[in-house]
């Protein structure tokens, strides 16, 4: 009864975080795992969300980011959560507007609430950051979360390998940060990886680029026969969203070492952190 009541307090403390606050979600991509991990964040700490897309607002109309975030800030918004296309719009706003803005994600630059919840997720499965060796493995080249991953775990001591062909991995990405390592045999970085990070490759990437699918498939796709001659104990992790049959197999991502799901709960666990801690910093937190 004790434990019972406990947790309903520790619920209502919870929902009082932000209570009444109003968070708008500005999404110019289309999303699901980032959009509703943030907005359940937000209503889990008591907060109101509003939802704008490019496809139903005046953005279709033409109207320029930095006045679409003055309209959101002037009609009451506290904090304001922004996809975008492209690399350096929410650097571009904040400067622009006197409320919390969260990147969720621009271009092909940075996605920081995603590498926030990669590294928690690890965290939960090894006992440290620092000396773990991730492996990173598919379209290096487009990804955001692969950029921010490396320089989120650069700076706690990883040991970072980039893995994938030519076209999706140029050798200039080793400069991302210090000691990172670009590598284009899978299956010998399988050996001593202690986290092997999947990322999606799409199709429609791939015109024009010096690629052929099936010998992609062939080299770089996690199967299950691979995940057997991996290190014992490894962890596979995808940010998302999955292209099953490409970069990986069914029976990996559904098996015993998989944590995509847990990285999917993690999300929403993260970003209620990242937002208490942007309004308790812009001095809008709890009333």
């Amino acid at each position: 009864m004790q434990r019972r009541l406990a947790k309903s307090d520790s619920r209502a403390a919870l929902v009082r975080t932000l209570a009444g606050r109003r968070v708008a979600l500005l999404f110019y991509e289309a999303s699901t795992r980032t959009r509703v991990s943030f907005e359940f964040a937000a209503k889990n700490l008591g907060a109101f969300t509003t939802v704008v897309t490019a496809a139903a607002s005046s953005i279709e109309k033409g109207e320029s980011l930095v006045d679409t975030g003055y309209t959101i800030q002037a009609t009451g918004a506290e904090a304001i959560v922004m996809r975008h296309p492209a690399s350096g719009a929410a650097a571009l706003l904040a400067r622009h507007i006197h409320v919390p803005l969260i990147n969720a994600g621009d271009g092909m630059h940075e996605h920081p609430t995603q590498a926030l919840l990669d590294a928690f997720t690890m965290l939960q499965h090894k006992k440290t950051l620092r000396g773990l060796h991730v492996l990173i493995v598919g379209d290096i080249f487009h990804s955001r979360v692969a950029r921010s991953n490396v320089q989120l775990l650069s700076k706690f001591g990883s040991r970072i390998t980039l893995c994938g062909p030519d076209a999706l991995l140029p050798r200039l990405s080793a400069t991302l940060a210090d000691g990172v390592v670009v590598s284009r045999d899978f299956d010998a970085e399988l050996k001593s990886a202690d986290v092997i990070m999947m990322l999606r490759v799409q199709k429609e990437r791939l015109a024009g680029l010096d690629l052929n699918v099936a010998d992609y498939i062939a080299q770089y796709q996690l199967t299950g026969e691979r995940l057997q001659a991996a290190k014992r104990g490894a962890v596979v992790m995808h940010p998302g969203p999955m292209i099953r049959g490409m970069e990986i197999t069914a029976e990996v991502a559904d098996g015993p070492q998989s944590v995509i799901v847990e990285q999917v709960q993690n999300g929403v666990l993260t970003r209620m952190a990242i937002l208490a801690r942007a309004f308790a910093m812009s001095g809008r937190g709890e009333r």
